[in-house]
């Protein structure tokens, strides 16, 4: 089942439900997948791109989040926090630092990167290999790690 029928049918329940903040996620989900879809001509939208999608969603959550918390806004914090966790549900599992250093490690060797100056080539294996699966951030802090 496609990322887009399983948001469908999520929201279907969701109304049923009467859970509005689960609906405002996964309409907010569902605006996106259609822009991405109808961005160029029309057609299907990749797994790539909706795992990109998903990714932009969770983040504008957290950093939403985060502001509120700065600002002592318990009420808007809560109902972010709780769309971050909804769309969180829908993106794959992330891995742990540790798997994210033995991928590296792997792409490393396979690339054949001796030091900083690869860090290009292997940062260009990595973002595609882990996409969805690591924070962008963690992978290149790791991967300068490693080849320095």
């Amino acid at each position: 089942m496609s990322l887009t029928q399983r948001i469908n049918d999520d929201i279907k329940a969701a109304m049923l439900a009467k859970d509005k903040d689960r609906l405002a996620a996964l309409r907010d989900i569902k605006a996106k997948l259609l822009l991405e879809a109808t961005k160029d001509g029309g057609g299907e939208v990749t797994e790539v791109a909706e795992m990109a999608i998903l990714n932009k969603l969770f983040k504008q959550r957290k950093e939403a989040a985060d502001i509120y918390k700065a600002q002592n806004r318990a009420d808007l914090l809560q109902d972010e926090l709780r769309q971050a966790e909804i769309i969180q549900a829908y993106l794959p599992a992330q891995m742990s630092d540790e798997e994210v250093r033995a991928a590296l490690q792997t792409i490393i060797a396979k690339v054949e990167a001796k030091s900083a100056a690869d860090l290009g080539k292997v940062m260009g294996v990595a973002t595609k290999e882990l996409a969805g699966k690591a924070d962008g951030k963690l992978i290149a802090a790791t991967v300068r790690q490693l080849l320095s």
